[in-house]
């Protein structure tokens, strides 16, 4: 009987157990069929592998990949592509020895901890001896990230108004001054940077908290150029810079062109500052003492030590990897050099979790700048935005086409909640060790687990 002649629904029913018994055909074949191609293509590729010479096989790349490592691999090909520097986000991947080998020594049956109720005392005042030193809640601050070099109008706002919630300062970083960031930040730190814009006005720096004088950080130093066409749009105008013209950053800020004019520039600086502290920030160096000891005859309030861990929003390889020395190192000479010299002292680079932070205020750090934990709480819950085709900084990036899609109001909560979450950690480890107030906490608080981190800081060891 032919299928036309059959009643619509009976043909429909046949069609559909023809579909099926197909469809068991194909599922039942299959399985066999894909064990039998991949059985034949990884039975070649391992013959290949095993048996063909050195110099034709693809295992050839698999030393030189341990030896030159993925990452040389890729940036060398970055440079072979175009022979320009290339930047490398976030700073160095490079790992220092130290505050893994530092431990917290809690009392138990020769003292107490506190109870979970005890208040624990986090503020810090920076500046004592300035006529309007600058206190915060928490010994975190939000570092310098620049806007327009680095960030966006909108990652700028959520970090300003993250730090006001939070009760501490951010820090303008070294781009163009933004006026929004101001207005949504309490406790604002203006830098004084190496660009054309960088002395700043009269009127940028009446509306700072705290001043800071910016030399270095840890993964940058030195005169470097940004492309005009990184900084078009509002940056570009709030920087002061004609169309088509490339920012170039200078050796020192301006009104600094030789080590004599150091005293007459912190002169003129001072009386803008109107009594607010004034800070140095320096890429931390195995010259530490000689540039301490400048920036303690210059009358410095404080001193930002950038350790070699520290990020940026892009550097060369070179910068990052190859100059400066670790934050443990910088800290711990840095202190030694400037103790009972009223400089506050606050240290970056590579502050990523709650005990190192609490680590280094032992070791006698006043404050903690934090750039690279701030940033990355800033997507939190936003990446599906971008990845997995685009990185998550390209929601924070100025010159990138999707920072509009940052969520403020979204962002700025997760940093507070990220910084909370570790000052609340590091209150739980205070209470532990029976101590209700930084003021309290020191270096015997510490025990060194090897003999290179107790001659380095000066620890006991723990034998």
């Amino acid at each position: 009987m032919e299928i036309n002649a059959l009643n619509p629904g009976w043909a429909l029913l046949l069609l559909m157990l023809l579909a099926a018994i197909v469809l068991l055909v194909v599922v039942f074949l299959a399985k066999p069929l894909a064990r039998y191609v991949v059985k034949i293509v990884v039975n070649d590729a391992a013959a290949k592998l095993l048996t063909d010479t050195y110099t034709q096989n693809v295992a050839e790349l698999l030393p030189a990949l341990k030896r030159f490592s993925v990452l040389n691999t890729v940036e060398l090909s970055l440079r072979a592509q175009d022979g320009k520097i290339i930047t490398r986000p976030l700073g160095t991947p490079k790992h220092f020895l130290g505050f893994e080998n530092l431990m917290f020594v809690p009392r138990q049956m020769t003292g107490l901890s506190l109870p979970e109720s005890t208040p624990v005392d986090m503020s810090v005042t920076l500046g004592k001896n300035a006529e309007k030193p600058l206190t915060i809640s928490i010994p975190l601050m939000i570092s310098g990230m620049a806007y327009g070099l680095a960030l966006s109008e909108e990652a700028k706002r959520a970090l300003a108004r993250a730090a006001k919630t939070l009760q501490t300062a951010i820090c303008s970083g070294e781009g163009p001054f933004l006026p929004e960031e101001r207005q949504e930040a309490d406790k604002y730190t203006l830098q004084i940077c190496r660009w054309s814009w960088g002395g700043r006005t009269n009127e940028q720096i009446a509306a700072a908290n705290m001043l800071q004088v910016q030399m270095g950080q840890g993964a940058d130093m030195g005169s470097v150029s940004v492309a005009a066409k990184e900084l078009e749009g509002r940056a570009r105008i709030l920087g002061g810079l004609a169309p088509g013209q490339s920012a170039i950053s200078l050796p020192a800020p301006p009104g600094v062109q030789k080590i004599e004019d150091w005293p007459e520039f912190l002169s003129r600086l001072r009386q803008k500052a109107g009594g607010i502290p004034i800070g140095l920030k320096l890429m931390a160096t195995d010259r530490i003492e000689e540039e301490l000891a400048m920036a303690v005859e210059l009358g410095f309030d404080a001193v930002f030590i950038d350790g070699a861990e520290g990020g940026s929003h892009a550097t060369t390889p070179g910068k990052q990897d190859d100059f400066g020395i670790a934050s443990l190192d910088a800290l711990i000479r840095a202190r030694r050099y400037l103790q009972n010299r009223p400089i506050s002292l606050i240290v970056a680079g590579g502050y990523f979790t709650p005990g190192r932070c609490l680590k280094a205020l032992a070791l006698g750090a006043d404050a903690i700048d934090l750039g690279t934990v701030p940033l990355m709480a800033l997507v939190h819950n936003q990446l599906q935005k971008v990845v997995p085709w685009e990185p998550l900084t390209t929601l924070v990036y100025y010159d990138s086409p999707t920072k509009t899609l940052l969520n403020i109001e979204q962002s700025a909560a997760a940093v507070v909640n990220a910084l909370t979450a570790m000052v609340l950690e590091m209150q739980e480890a205070m209470r532990a060790l029976g101590k209700a107030s930084l003021k309290e906490l020191n270096a015997a608080d510490l025990v060194a687990l090897d003999a290179v981190t107790a001659e380095a800081t000066g620890i006991k060891r723990a034998y």
